[in-house]
């Protein structure tokens, strides 16, 4: 079960009891910000963890208030040689804490004085947060799960990036020839731990002490980019977790921290997924793959790919057997230590640790079921996943590591650099390619063939794909939920037409937020990069909810782009705002269900591409009201589906997408075709619109910077009344209330999308519902004083801000009107008002 750090507290082990007075003294005249005067101190114990001793000090004084502060130090007793390095651990606890973003606790203090309270002792934070001692997160909801492993794989990426020369680490350790030297290292450390007077040595460590020396990585000799910091013990219960969101707040226990061949954390971290080595009583020690992976939790693979992603490590397979052979023979020794230690009556970790012995010597034989595998890890899923995982030498991610230590002086919402990256190629393609069509496409859609493609449309897509601009909306977790399904339908994808971004960059809803936005600046652009809705949101929702059979016929082409989509749920007759309204009928006749209704305003249904629709009706009039509709697929080649008439957004038909007032009529479809299940529509419809939504949102926002772009130019060339438009008083005090309300929505809408990623949609949908409500109002303003300084070109179609300004005013009606987001905002304020 998750633990607070707290609850792991007891009171101090006689055998690590300490000098209270002394301890006191020190604190007070070398803590900042201790309480005082005459501070009164309690002292407990966290009983998790089997190294240093840790304590939490509670240091209370009146008109002070109460702090408290975690105290970690030196066992008592004799010690191996170079181990419970505690000054290490505040050395590299204090660069990262001081120049980098990595999650650490506050270092206050480093005390190499043993006469204080007999060894060794530094003082960190305290932080109030969540740790989970049992791999398998017992307790916890899948998604919660995915959420925290996926949060694990980011951090440990995090640590790898640091630039050691730009914190002052540089020393910390030799970087060359790291396992050769670990090997011999943990092998001298079970030696001087097992033997004669001491618990017994078992064989088969020293025959696998012998394999890894023989099977060293080439890639270890050498002191270049594969190496950098390591945390030496990264595993879940040394991360300590926000308490209400799925974000590590700290990394701890960096004992054995230096610098060296990074992918020997990876392979310690993945090690729950090969043995549980959890001190315990128990008959079997096997790993997820032989228990099988808690729902939720994600596959070895996928947690690798995350990983690699952020990290930008090539995928590990060649020597993927020694760096898990290695991590346990390493895991081995440790066990080994703390059980000899345990036999002496000085180990931290109280009873559990009596298990120890047994745990060393099962994971030597774990290592060699390893090594005696055929296959270990599956080649580069990552490509299906989603994750752009690099194929490069190490030396190319060196290069890629320079400059990437995130400092903390940088605001909260500063791009990473592959989104950077990303941002300059998308605004570079639009202004070389999409801008300068606007015209020809323009002319297109206003012309007698308005409702076929235009041939330089298909021509710009194959170019987008050849580029890496492609499907960037899709976000991990549905990328892995695809994944799944379709990873090992390699077949689907016809040739010429897969490409390794299928399923995304595997962006973050904020990441893509800055993507987004710059497509928002032209009503051409996302269909461009197969990222214009209603694609996303019905790709999203098949991502989701979608079977593998679904996935397979409807998925897989709307990936590729070479069909579209449409939603239809909006119905002419009822106020479809409120969506317990819906009067059509999907009802079940054997196999098959059969739908009768109208619907309109199904954007996408116009184009020929169009294949597929995704109809939202009610198959129960007499189940609880929001159990009463589902979800179902329609090919749109269905007999009795009629397609009636386009209709026009003030006077824009969007030719050839279009906008279509639909007819049912007795459209018989298979039941396989239901989406998640009967009565399951509100639940995809939530799902489904707070990733629209939000995607609205951002897209505005480039709207909004379009027209101030084109105000500013049409301002600084045309004059009025002696002198440039960009002169006049009144004018530049509109422009700057433009920029202030641009600047402020921005915020908002990247706020949303930071919380929808950290928090989900349901408890996102506060800040969702502020930013659909500003975004348009915002751009609409911005929209309407850029029309205004162009004076009767603004509102023609010489210009494309009247039809940036049609669409945005449409945007305060569709995916729900403001009235109803103002709505919820006011229900949370209300809720909030009576905690």
């Amino acid at each position: 079960m998750a633990k607070l750090a707290s609850e792991l507290l007891r009171p101090v082990d006689p055998a690590h009891a300490l000098d209270e007075a002394a301890l006191l003294r020190y604190a007070a005249a070398n803590v900042p910000g201790f309480p005082g005067p005459a501070p009164a101190l309690a002292l407990t114990q966290f009983g998790h963890g089997q190294s240093n001793p840790t304590y939490c000090i509670q240091a209370s004084a009146p008109g002070a208030g109460t702090r408290r502060y975690v105290l970690r130090k030196k066992p008592p007793g004799a010690i191996l040689q170079s181990a419970h390095a505690v000054e290490r651990e505040y050395q590299v606890l204090k660069a990262l804490g001081a120049h980098t973003d990595v999650p650490v606790p506050k270092v206050y203090c480093l005390c190499t004085d043993a006469s204080v309270i007999g060894t060794p002792f530094y003082i960190m934070e305290y932080l109030e947060g969540i740790i989970y001692p049992d791999n398998t997160l017992p307790g916890v909801t899948p998604s919660k799960r995915q959420a925290i492993y996926f949060s694990t794989a980011k951090t440990l990426a995090a640590i790898h990036k640091v630039d050691v020369n730009a914190i002052g680490l540089q020393t910390y350790g030799r970087r060359d020839n790291y396992c050769k030297r670990q090997v011999e290292r943990w092998e001298k450390q079970y030696l001087a731990s097992t033997g004669e007077g001491k618990p017994a040595r078992y064989q088969r460590m020293l025959d696998l002490s012998r394999w890894l020396k023989e099977h060293v990585p080439e890639e270890d000799s050498s002191a270049g980019s594969a190496t950098g910091l390591v945390h030496g013990d990264y595993r879940a219960d040394n991360l300590v977790f926000h308490p209400t969101e799925d974000r590590v707040i700290g990394v701890i226990d960096w004992e054995l921290s230096t610098l060296g061949n990074q992918m020997c954390d990876v392979a310690y971290s993945c090690l729950p997924y090969i043995i549980d080595a959890t001190p315990g009583e128990r008959a079997s020690y096997g790993g997820f793959q032989d228990t099988g992976v808690p729902d939720g939790i994600p596959q070895l693979e996928e947690y690798l790919s995350v990983y690699c992603s952020f990290s930008a490590r090539p995928w590990p397979a060649a020597n993927w057997k020694f760096y898990v052979a290695f991590s346990l023979f390493r895991g081995a020794s440790i066990y080994a230590g703390v059980y000899h230690r345990w036999t002496m009556g000085n180990a931290s970790g109280g009873e559990r640790a009596k298990f120890s012995g047994r745990i060393a010597n099962t994971m030597v034989d774990c290592a060699w079921d390893f090594i005696n595998r055929k296959n270990v890890l599956r080649q580069q899923p990552s490509r299906a996943l989603g994750f752009q995982v690099s194929e490069a030498p190490w030396q190319e991610f060196g290069r890629a590591q320079e400059g990437s230590t995130s400092t903390k002086d940088q605001g909260k919402f500063v791009p990473s650099e592959k989104v950077i990256q990303l941002q300059k190629k998308l605004m570079k393609f639009i202004e070389d390619h999409i801008y300068p069509m606007e015209g020809e496409f323009n002319k297109h859609a206003q012309s007698t063939s308005r409702w076929t493609i235009h041939p330089e449309e298909e021509n710009l897509k194959a170019l987008a794909k050849k580029e890496g601009l492609w499907n960037l909306f899709i976000p991990l977790d549905s990328a892995a939920r695809a994944r799944k399904l379709l990873f090992d339908e390699t077949s689907l994808v016809s040739p010429g037409s897969s490409n390794d971004l299928l399923l995304g960059a595997g962006l973050t809803n904020l990441e893509y937020g800055y993507l987004c936005e710059i497509m928002g600046r032209s009503v051409w652009a996302p269909q461009i990069f197969n990222c214009g809705a209603p694609d996303t949101g019905n790709m999203e929702v098949l991502l989701r909810y979608g079977t593998k059979e679904q996935q397979k016929q409807w998925l897989v082409p709307l990936l590729e782009g070479k069909i579209r989509s449409g939603f239809a749920m909006t119905e002419p007759q009822v106020a479809s705002s409120d969506a317990t309204n819906i009067e059509c009928s999907i009802s079940r006749q054997g196999d098959f269900y059969l739908i009768n209704g109208r619907k309109w305003w199904t954007s996408g249904a116009m184009d020929p591409r169009c294949k597929i629709l995704i109809l939202m009706g009610k198959t129960d009039f007499s189940a609880p009201k929001h159990k009463q509709q589902s979800m179902i697929l329609v090919d749109i080649n269905t007999p009795g589906v009629h397609i009636k008439r386009p209709l026009l957004v003030f006077g824009f038909d969007d030719a050839p997408h279009g906008h279509a007032e639909i007819v049912f009529e007795n459209v018989r479809v298979p039941v396989t075709n239901i989406l998640l299940g009967e009565g399951r529509g509100f639940e995809i419809a939530q799902g489904r619109l707070g990733p629209g939504r939000l995607h609205h949102c951002m897209r505005l926002i480039g709207a909004a910077e379009r027209g101030m772009d084109l105000m500013v130019q049409r301002a600084l060339s045309r004059t009025a009344f002696g002198k440039r438009i960009a002169q006049h008083g009144s004018f530049l005090s509109d422009l700057a209330k433009c920029r202030i309300d641009l600047e402020q929505a921005r915020l908002l809408v990247l706020e949303a999308a930071d919380q929808l990623d950290r928090h989900g949609n349901k408890k996102a949908r506060g800040i969702l519902a502020m930013a659909k409500v500003a975004a348009p109002n915002m751009a609409l303003k911005v929209l309407d004083m850029a029309m205004q300084v162009h004076g009767a070109a603004g509102v023609s179609s010489d210009t494309v801000l009247s039809h940036l300004w049609a669409t945005a005013r449409t945007l305060r009606i569709a995916d729900g009107p403001d009235e109803v987001h103002l709505g919820t905002i006011a229900k949370l304020e209300l809720q909030r008002a009576r905690l």
